[in-house]
């Protein structure tokens, strides 16, 4: 009994790895085949049953044959969007860009120009890494807008391009915090600094602010002593404006702080120059009474003359 189902079962896995090997040598024959009207159906049929990979096997070898006639708009229509649905987004970008500039009178040319920019969208990494996609989504997506200022999807155009600039302005402050966090405080102070100015609404500003104070105030400590009169200064200055902006913020105590040690550490600066000054003039006046002068040109000096006994 257990041999008779054994063979049963053996019969149907042959069966089944014939039908599969029958299958794909009808796939591989449409495929090779110069039939091209079944071939363009086949792939039209593949595409709607979502079996993208075998749909865009059949479109590659079309879309050159189908060049110039009626059908190639439709055929690189699905092309694109193949590569799309594939997650291939640098190619279904390529292709959603070849299509509106092949066809710029077609209903779908706005549709497709959306979806270039949209594969840039897509292609955006994380902030962290490079951002050069990121730069081309927002270019491509403005493009758009400028393009169709009265479409449906300039809308939602708009919400993509402030999503790619939030992640813009968290990179801008993540290597702005970098700077600090690595000891490069006057990088960090300038770093925050461009950071407001390229992006002045950030939801960051009051952090930032207090970030720059205390690299300021680490940078004025770290400093020779002879700039640290003006570096501590600026952290006071920088304190005042701070006080009036955020007048309840979390971050004022330390702020305060911060502006505290500055004025002590203005004072003990302009001490210790001052000392420094002082001990210059007095070794300059030392060494003006220890200094021997010699015989003036018109003293004559008897060479032979011994020194008194």
């Amino acid at each position: 009994m257990f041999k008779k189902q054994r063979s049963t079962l053996s019969i149907l896995l042959i069966l089944f790895i014939l039908a599969s090997v029958s299958c794909k040598s009808k796939f591989e024959k449409l495929k090779a085949s110069n039939d091209n009207a079944k071939k363009y159906q086949a792939a039209l049929a593949l595409y709607n049953k979502k079996k993208y990979s075998k749909a865009l096997e059949l479109f590659e070898t079309l879309v050159q044959r189908y060049r110039g006639q009626a059908q190639a708009e439709d055929l690189y229509y699905y092309y694109a969007y193949a590569n799309y649905n594939l997650k291939d987004y640098t190619s279904a970008r390529y292709h959603f860009k070849t299509f509106s500039d092949t066809y710029p009178q077609s209903p779908r040319a706005e549709e497709c120009k959306f979806m270039e920019a949209y594969c840039y969208y897509l292609d955006s990494p994380i902030f962290s890494l490079d951002q050069e996609n990121t730069t081309k989504a927002i270019e491509s997506l403005q493009l758009f807008i400028n393009l169709y200022p009265k479409s449906e999807r300039v809308a939602e155009a708009g919400k993509l391009i402030q999503n790619l600039r939030d992640k813009l302005e968290k990179k801008s402050f993540e290597n702005a915090k970098l700077y600090l966090t690595i000891g490069y405080f006057n990088s960090a102070v300038m770093a925050f600094g461009n950071t407001l100015r390229d992006y002045p609404d950030t939801k960051y500003a009051e952090e930032i602010d207090y970030l720059t104070i205390k690299s300021q105030y680490l940078y004025a400590t770290h400093s020779r002593i002879y700039t640290q009169v003006e570096r501590f200064n600026q952290v006071i200055a920088y304190e005042q404006q701070f006080a009036e902006k955020y007048p309840t913020s979390k971050y004022l105590k330390d702020v305060q702080s911060y502006k505290k040690d500055s004025e002590s550490g203005v004072e003990s600066a302009k001490r210790e120059l001052a000392a420094e000054a002082s001990d210059i003039k007095y070794q300059r006046r030392f060494q003006k009474k220890d200094t021997v002068t010699g015989p003036g040109t018109s003293e004559k000096v008897d060479l032979n003359k011994k020194i008194p006994n």
